[in-house]
């Protein structure tokens, strides 16, 4: 929480917050912004920094109330509290090497201009400033601008204070009176800065603007931005400076919900299981039970969990499948190696609890990963079973003792006795969940560091309540605080604090980096910057972490119903991002450039997206996104592929077929072509190697370039499975443990 010490109203709709945030003011710079939430329910919102006070340990910020969320901050009061104020984020202003500037501010976007005229007074630059206001009466700022510059112009529309015109005429003058800027900055209405690029290109004056890029739910580092400045839309996530987020239309309507789960019951196969036969002997069916589940025509209106799980009886039925072989080649598929013939062995022995038992040995997350991870393509596939059948159901398995485990078993893990060492664990997801748990168990003090405000990390922004319900990945957290894990949200490591501050400050002995890959790819296509065209990353953030899907949410989400929507792609993002839209009531395209046969989805989630009317488009590359006269999407240009030889990935190269270009009417475009780790890391933290796709480099041992830096999961190798994260995060806790106990 953040305590309001001061505020004031500068005009009846400009309201100036002081906040204490004493890390935040330690780091802060002319340019950047925070992030706040209001309350827990509020919704993330970028807001530029006005001003700092680092003896005081405040930032200030001024804020014009012009929707929901800023409308319920003005009603906090000094003295109160708001929930989260998360930053500095973005890259300050460049100040450096000016010796003459001209700062051009227009009505509240002299709050975000007066910072960087200070810094460049403080740096002894020579500054003038032109500030732009409607009338007298919403003119801000004046003395402060006064105070810092060497030349000031003020000027009002309507000439009721200071002189008539515009900020382009005033600037135009400065110029013309033979004024040589080295660079202009101008901060405020698009329109104005538009008029101000080009009044100063015939000039030839360098020009800087600050833009209001689209964020990926005001994480402010994601790569969501993009711009289009003289060409195609690039990612733009250094950009220096955002008041806002580009409006992307009313919050959704909620979906229906499912109110008896039992009805809906999917008849594929009975829920129950008919088999009957003793513990003691073996099930030869060739076919693994059915996982029960809601009907498709009702769970594609509603976010409840699908996958029903199994009955006890099932879950009996199917582990009596596993043969427990001698060489136990499933263990062999799994990356944390959990003993899966023994915690089988111990289900149909009814010993559930002792079947928990085994398999948190060797993984922290037993209920996320029974229902996430792609067991056909891991310890399934070893199965010796499905050589003339299906395998067995692990994955159902570990999910049932999960659950059975987390719904009759309530007594916190005993803390073990520290050993007095210190590790930092930078991201929450599964990879700095599962490191935090292996190092705790053992004694060491572990910290763990995440950017937003609900430790989770990918499972809790990425993947749907309807997969994986929120409050089991909850659970999870909570069983690692009972170790004695801290977890410290809010955080975005390389911004409020360094990873060579927390060696050399805070007397972390080690680090390992799980920070996943969270920086969006974009075709680069005409269009790609339209309202509604999404990233897969911010689309699913505001449904899953900010709950846009539901009645009363603060977060907004574009309305769907009625709607069609392309989601291009085929991963399972891609798919988690076409399910979330079909619940929201729109007509969903998946549209991919390879054959069905080629989806890199999982079988089970492509098969669950076509039974909930998910159409697939396959054979198909977009090249286009057309928008209307008001700048949202209207249609999509695509053209048709065929298949060609195998690429360097081993999959068949698609060659698109000449002159079949058609158009796609489509409302909404989700962008779902892969993530990569984000560069705030690697930009900050000198000496730690990345390859050239940005992941980190590490050793066997999971060591990084940077002594005692350890990192592993999508932040080396780009995004993955969860279980891959995982078994990355254990060999780093193993490595670290092995480091430090030498000493």
């Amino acid at each position: 929480m953040y305590r309001i010490v001061r505020k004031e109203a500068l005009k009846p709709t400009v309201i100036l917050y002081e906040i204490e945030a004493p890390m935040v003011a330690k780091k802060a710079e002319p340019g950047q912004f925070i992030i706040l939430r209001v309350d827990e329910n509020g919704e993330r919102i970028p807001i530029t920094i006005h001003d700092y006070d680092r003896e005081k340990g405040t930032v200030t910020i001024i804020v014009q109330t012009v929707g929901a969320t800023t409308e319920k901050l003005s009603h906090k009061q000094q003295g109160e509290f708001i929930q989260d104020f998360v930053g500095p984020l973005g890259r300050p202003t460049e100040t450096e090497g000016k010796k003459k500037v001209c700062v051009v501010g227009g009505g509240v976007g002299c709050a975000i201009a007066y910072p960087v005229l200070k810094k460049f007074h403080d740096c002894g630059a020579e500054v003038h400033a032109v500030v732009g206001f409607k009338n007298k009466d919403v003119v801000i700022l004046e003395d402060k601008f006064k105070s810092a510059s060497d030349v000031m112009k003020l000027v009002t529309d309507d000439g009721s204070y200071g002189e008539k015109g515009l900020v382009t005429d005033a600037l135009k003058q400065l110029i013309e009176e033979g004024n040589q800027y080295d660079e202009i900055f101008a901060i405020g209405p698009a329109i104005m800065m538009k008029f101000v690029s080009k009044t100063t290109e015939p000039y030839g004056i360098p020009t800087t603007v600050s833009m209001s890029p689209i964020m990926v739910d005001g994480t402010g580092m994601c790569g969501g931005c993009r711009l289009t400045v003289g060409g195609p839309s690039s990612p733009a996530w250094t950009a220096p400076t955002s008041t806002a987020t580009r409006s992307i239309g009313t919050r959704a309507s909620s979906a229906a919900r499912c109110t008896s789960i039992g009805s809906v019951i999917s008849t594929k196969k009975s829920a129950t299981c008919s088999r009957r036969r003793s513990s003691k002997m073996p099930n030869m069916s060739l076919k693994k039970n059915e996982m029960p589940s809601q009907d498709p025509n009702v769970r594609n209106k509603n976010f409840l969990e699908v996958a029903l799980g199994y009955t006890e009886e099932q879950a009996l039925d199917e582990a009596a499948r596993c043969l427990n072989c001698k060489n136990h080649p499933c263990v062999s598929g799994c990356p944390v190696q959990v003993k899966i013939p023994e915690f089988i062995k111990k289900i149909t022995e009814k010993d559930y609890e002792g079947a928990y038992q085994v398999i948190h040995e060797t993984s922290s997350l037993p209920a996320v990963c029974g229902r996430v991870c792609p067991q056909e393509t891991q310890c399934e596939s070893k199965c010796v079973r499905g050589i003339k059948g299906e395998p067995v159901g692990i994955g159902r398995l570990e999910r049932f003792v999960a659950d059975w485990h987390n719904a009759n078993v309530q007594e916190a893990p005993a803390k073990p006795v520290s050993n007095g060492h210190k590790v930092a664990v930078i991201g929450s997801g599964p990879s700095g969940l599962t490191c935090a748990g292996d190092l705790a168990k053992k004694g060491y003090d572990v910290t763990v560091f995440e950017a937003l405000h609900l430790a989770g990390g990918v499972l809790v922004y990425g993947i749907p309540e309807f997969r994986l319900p929120k409050a089991i990945v909850q659970k999870e957290v909570d069983g690692l605080k009972a170790l004695g894990v801290k977890v410290e949200t809010n955080m975005v490591i390389g911004r409020v604090v360094s990873i060579d501050e927390l060696m050399s400050q805070y007397g972390f002995e080690a680090v390992f980096i799980g920070s996943g890959a969270g920086l969006p790819m974009f075709m680069h296509i005409p269009g790609e910057n339209l309202c509604g065209v999404y990233s897969a990353n911010e689309f699913l953030t505001r449904i899953n972490l900010m709950k846009a899907y539901k009645d009363g949410s603060d977060t907004p989400i574009m309305p769907l119903a009625g709607k069609k929507v392309a989601v291009v792609g085929g991963g399972n993002v891609a798919m988690d991002a076409a399910r979330c839209s079909k619940r929201l009531g729109a007509d969903v395209y998946i549209v991919y450039r390879r054959g069905m046969e080629e989806l890199p989805a999982r079988h089970e989630e492509v098969e669950h997206a076509e039974e909930e009317g998910i159409i697939f488009k396959t054979l198909t590359n977009p090249v286009k996104i057309n928008g209307n006269e008001n700048g949202y999407v209207a249609s999509m240009t695509c053209v048709e592929m065929e298949l060609g030889e195998p690429d360097a990935s081993g999959r068949r190269r698609p060659i698109e077929k000449v002159g079949s270009d058609f158009d796609l009417p489509v409302d909404c475009v989700i962008m779902s072509l892969g993530t990569t780790p984000n560069p705030l890391i690697k930009n900050t933290t000198p000496g730690l190697e990345v390859n050239r796709k940005g992941g980190i480099v590490v050793n066997e041992a999971g060591l990084t370039s940077h002594a005692s830096v350890y990192a592993g999961g999508d932040a080396v190798t780009g995004a993955a499975t969860v279980i891959l994260a995982m078994g990355a995060g254990k060999l780093g806790a193993k490595s670290i443990d092995e480091q430090l106990s030498k000493k």
